[in-house]
């Protein structure tokens, strides 16, 4: 009897051990954290997006954006206006008028600061990171707390989308202003652009170029243009329903960027306990896809429901 006890826990202790060497499958879509405040969003050890967070900058920002190719379909800076506009950071999030405090230009001392990474999640569908930062005026004292997931998700033909969710809180009431610039904006790489490459501007109303998709209201916008020989890519900014003034007036130039402009209509105000939540998408895309192709884009991501944040306190 005390043999066969023994042969059966030997068993048992055989049976867990080869259970627990059974390596767990390696999820398609990873964020892996990098030193000095980077974070490389991956898609089976390929990076397609970058996110940045260090102490140092003005804001968090996202580059670059890698398209079907292989090529970055975002830039740093203007192509031609380097200096002034150093605010531009490829795919970024920012407005001109929070309260009296400007975060849209980088002069003066006001800045968006990173103050911690919430969590991480890996899957084959997505990929994202939750952060916290903290909307500092001139003096350094806070004037909003704003919860952010950024997150991409795979497509096939090796396109996809970058995600950004935010919840902007507020301890008093507090003016978001009227503005063409901000939340967010997408410098496009120059080769892409309009007047240095050819590119093409569409919006989901018909509109095309700046003088068709200039400050008018639209769903999304498309930049599409040439990033290598023989080789046209481009980002769909799209904006979601139930952001406030949808469908909002897209700010864009032909010298290769555009953004979603929420308060152009007008000013909006967030009281204490009822949080401004904003969703955007970009979809990354191979061609200069139909416009039947984007409006479909547009319309699975306008069903998405909104996420809670992990922590919000």
């Amino acid at each position: 009897m005390t043999k066969i006890l023994a042969i059966i826990i030997a068993s048992l202790c055989l049976a867990l051990t080869i259970t627990a060497s059974e390596p767990k499958p390696v999820p398609h879509m990873q964020a892996l954290p990098l030193p000095e405040g980077q974070i490389s969003f991956q898609r089976d050890g390929a990076e397609l997006a970058r996110y940045y967070f260090g102490k140092e900058l003005k804001r968090p920002f996202v580059y670059p954006i890698i398209g079907p190719s292989g090529r970055p379909l975002t830039r740093m800076g203007h192509p031609h206006d380097p200096e002034t506009h150093s605010h531009h950071n490829s795919v970024w999030v920012s407005h001109q008028f929070i309260g009296d405090t400007n975060f849209w230009e980088d002069k003066g001392p006001a800045r968006i600061a990173h103050q911690r990474i919430v969590r991480f999640e890996d899957t084959d569908t997505e990929t994202f990171v939750e952060s916290e930062n903290a909307w500092l005026d001139k003096e350094g004292v806070p004037l909003m707390k704003e919860l952010r997931r950024t997150a991409v998700q795979p497509l096939p033909d090796k396109e996809w989308l970058l995600l950004i969710e935010m919840q902007w809180e507020v301890k008093k009431e507090l003016t978001i202003g009227q503005s063409a610039f901000g939340p967010i904006g997408v410098r496009m790489a120059k080769t892409i652009g309009v007047i240095d490459g050819g590119g093409t501007i569409r919006n989901s109303e018909g509109g095309v170029d700046e003088a068709g998709c200039f400050r008018l209201p639209a769903r999304w916008v498309d930049y599409s243009g040439p990033i290598a020989p023989g080789v046209t890519e481009g980002i769909t900014l799209m904006d979601h329903p139930s952001n406030p003034n949808h469908p909002v007036p897209f700010h864009v130039r032909g010298d290769g960027w555009m953004g979603a402009s929420l308060t152009f209509p007008g000013p909006i105000v967030i009281q204490p306990g009822t949080p401004l939540r904003l969703r955007y998408a970009l979809f990354v895309h191979a061609g200069m896809p139909s416009p039947e192709k984007l409006q479909a884009q547009w319309k699975a991501f306008a069903k998405t429901e909104w996420r809670e944040f992990a922590l919000k306190k």
